[in-house]
């Protein structure tokens, strides 16, 4: 009985014919709006998800004190007082003078370095004159980037420093040497033998003339006083350099300072073209081409970035900080040249973090007037605010970066991320290719960045397997990490 009412019932439905309406053109065009409208609004909610899967953090909550609060320095604190027997440098009429190379920071590692010289070779230092032929053509004198009489007196139980040669020495002959990169005290020692035949010695180049190791304990504590006492920029130069942090600080109550190696000659010296167009990786090719300084002339880009050796890209650095944790709201200055590529290429970074300063915004026209052509200057003005910053982040280790690392740590070990950017190439391809999450890539970043914060270490040695001057060109650097020497227990204070 059931069936048979089914098959009634079936055969109910299959002679049913449908009935259809005709619709008017009208109402037919109505319904292809309301189609794209509904294809847009779900375009636009997926895309939304998308975005919030991008810019959200690591899956664990992150308080403002792991964000902001500098590492445990452990009680240390810096030290660079003598030790009982050292002995200050009297000059005894034998002078050194010295031509600077370089921009700002390989200036003042190397001035540091040849007061050390000096003290060593019992000398007398004329005031280096700075270098004026390097990419930035900065004309700027000692005395227009440093507190000239500051430097002079800070060190004057040191070593005697004097502005200018004496006229009667101005025309004798000079020793013109090329001291030896990363020299012992024992070389410098040699090198004395020089005062027999010269009362004056012309130093070529100053940067990186000191080991970064296995010197006495009073000479490396003498390179800190030079770096971090002596070496105080000029009285302009301090003055709105600390301005531009107190106006910062009235905007938000802390802020990143961020330095963005992202200029042309960077990318063309190190053949960095990740991102770029075909265009601009041919104009950094001839840039590298033409300048006859630059001995490498050949690179492998992709080989380049797979080693780590290239700059983040300002986009690279926005994945990077929100992966950390830091919220779109974070106030970033930007430390910087001119960026390669201008505003199109700021914008990748602009938009994860859209409060971006410069110190043209933070400066009136008039302000700046005086630092307008002189770069070293300028980056000086980077230098403060980047050194007073909350949270400092280097996207490239060059010369700025690991000295600015070098005084946070020994100003009581502020905070300062530094990228692990051959680790984090791997994570950005694959993150590209789609083989991991943006939650696991936040948290793979976390975790890879959990002992890279500033916090107390010994100096890094050279890399493994290095031999003759590359064991010295790879270790790390005595003015990016002064720790154990300048930066110690109260004990050895």
């Amino acid at each position: 009985m059931v069936n048979h009412r089914g098959s009634s019932l079936m055969k109910n439905v299959s002679t049913t014919k449908p009935i259809y309406r005709k619709q008017s053109p009208r109402t037919i065009a109505l319904y292809i709006l309301l189609l794209f409208a509904l294809s847009i609004i779900i375009f636009v909610f997926n895309a939304a998800n998308i975005e919030q899967e991008q810019f959200n953090p690591i899956s664990v909550q992150i308080s403002d004190e792991e964000l902001w609060d500098p590492p445990s320095s452990r009680g240390l604190r810096p030290c660079v007082h003598p030790s009982r027997r050292y002995k200050g440098s009297k000059g005894s009429g034998r002078y050194l003078t010295v031509n600077c190379n370089g921009g700002l920071n390989q200036m003042r590692t190397g001035i540091s370095d040849m007061v050390a010289v000096a003290h060593i070779m019992n000398a007398t230092l004329v005031i280096p004159k700075l270098d004026k032929q390097s990419f930035w053509q900065d004309s700027s004198a000692f005395s227009d980037i440093f507190d000239e009489l500051h430097f002079i007196t800070t060190l004057q139980k040191d070593v005697r420093i004097v502005k200018e040669l004496p006229k009667e020495l101005e025309h004798v002959p000079r020793a013109r040497k090329h001291f030896t990169s990363w020299s012992s005290m024992g070389y410098y020692r040699e090198m004395t033998q020089l005062w027999n035949e010269y009362q004056v010695i012309h130093v070529v180049k100053s940067d990186s003339r000191l080991a970064n190791n296995d010197l006495p304990l009073d000479i490396q504590r003498l390179r800190c006083r030079a770096m971090y006492h002596a070496l105080r920029f000029s009285p302009p130069i301090e003055i709105l350099g600390k301005e531009l942090v107190d106006r910062l600080r009235t905007q938000s109550r802390k802020y990143i300072a961020l330095h963005l190696r992202y200029e042309k000659d960077m990318l063309a010296f190190t053949g960095c073209t990740s991102g770029l167009t075909d265009a601009e990786s041919e104009e950094l090719r001839i840039m590298r081409e033409n300048t006859k300084h630059w001995k490498v002339k050949d690179i492998n880009p992709t080989e380049q970035r797979k080693g780590g050796f290239c700059p983040l890209t300002p986009k690279e650095v926005g994945i990077f900080l929100r992966a950390i944790g830091y919220p779109p709201s974070t106030l970033i200055y930007v430390a910087s040249g001119e960026i390669y590529g201008g505003d199109a290429r700021l914008s990748e970074l602009k938009s994860y973090f859209p409060n971006l300063v410069f110190k043209e915004k933070l400066a009136t026209k008039e302000e700046l007037n005086a630092f307008a052509t002189h770069a070293t200057q300028s980056a000086a003005l980077d230098y403060i605010v980047s050194l007073e910053s909350d949270v400092f982040v280097p996207s490239y280790s060059g010369n700025m970066a690991r000295a600015i690392e070098g005084h946070r740590r020994f100003l009581g070990h502020r905070k300062t991320i530094s990228p692990d950017r051959k680790g984090l190439v791997k994570l950005f391809n694959e993150l590209e290719r789609g083989n991991i999450k943006t939650s696991s890539f936040s948290e793979l970043v976390w975790k890879m960045h959990k002992n890279r914060k500033g916090a107390p270490r010994k100096r890094k040695g050279p890399s493994p397997g290095a031999k003759g001057k590359d064991r010295f060109r790879t270790e790390e650097s005595f003015y990016e990490n002064p720790y154990h020497e300048c930066i110690c227990s109260p004990r050895g204070v």
